[in-house]
């Protein structure tokens, strides 16, 4: 289980987040379009997972407009942002700030995907949403990079996420 913290107050997760070096864990999570999506459905691409708890907070949300503008620049590259919002709210956010270069995904039916790699929140009042965590993906779904943002409020490492590509 990860100490991360909330407002300075420590909040934990499930568990810890899979090993660098390690296969990347399928999962199955809502596309804004409400079909399935998987990890296979990304194969001989390098992915970034940018995981966060609700697109309508200002962290996370800057953190999809800072993907989505260096996902633009990347080649063979997919951005995908996870939470458990919904997928309508998932896609009137972008719509509306018109962010073509991220693909949302929602775990809102199970939290599946929160639990099967560590990042549930267990405690707190974010308890049943995902930590920020980024995890980046090679061609094959080796996982070359994570980060658990220690504090909820603050933006991930952007550029030691991008470095790994």
């Amino acid at each position: 289980m990860a100490s991360i913290t909330l407002g300075g107050n420590p909040v934990h997760t499930n568990g810890e987040l899979p090993a660098v070096g390690s296969k990347a864990t399928d999962f199955n999570l809502v596309k804004t379009d409400l079909g399935t999506a998987t990890l296979a459905d990304f194969a001989g691409s390098r992915v970034v997972l940018n995981i966060f708890p609700s697109i309508d907070t200002g962290t996370c949300a800057a953190s999809v407009r800072k993907f989505n503008e260096k996902a633009s620049a990347l080649a063979n590259t997919k951005v995908l942002c996870i939470s458990r919002d919904l997928p309508f709210a998932q896609k009137r956010f972008c719509g509306a700030e018109g962010l073509e270069n991220v693909i949302n995904l929602s775990d809102f039916k199970d939290g599946g995907f929160g639990k099967n790699y560590g990042l549930e929140i267990t405690d707190g009042p974010l308890a049943g949403l995902h930590s920020r965590v980024v995890i980046v993906l090679d061609e094959n779904g080796t996982i070359l990079h994570t980060e658990q943002v220690k504090e909820i409020a603050d933006e991930p490492n952007y550029e030691a996420a991008l470095a790994v590509l």
